[in-house]
């Protein structure tokens, strides 16, 4: 499954059904760089078990004040639309699945 772009608009759709994992990132910031790679490969591997989102935070604000994020990157889970968990900063792959596995 590919990452999903999504928007104030579609936020609460794209997070409705399943396991999610949503990264609250911006175009300038440097750890939100060096995370991407990390979610194109957890795609990759588990992407049928797990969607990922991805939301601007400077196109989305709404959003992003609405799950309070103070800092980016910021990883929120949510199953089935309930938000299970929260993490924030660069995570390794191996640290994203013990996340998305001990909270889903």
């Amino acid at each position: 499954m590919a990452i999903i772009q999504a928007t104030d608009q579609n936020f609460s759709q794209e997070i409705a059904n399943g396991v999610v994992l949503v990264d609250f990132w911006a175009t300038w910031c440097g750890p939100c760089k060096m995370i991407a790679p990390v979610l194109e490969e957890l795609d990759a591997e588990i992407g049928n078990n797990v969607k990922i989102v991805k939301v601007d935070v400077d196109n989305n604000q709404a959003t992003a004040a609405e799950y309070q994020i103070m800092s980016i990157p910021s990883l929120l889970l949510f199953v089935d639309g309930e938000l299970k968990a929260k993490t924030a900063g660069f995570q390794p792959k191996e640290a994203l699945i013990d996340f998305i596995d001990s909270n889903k």
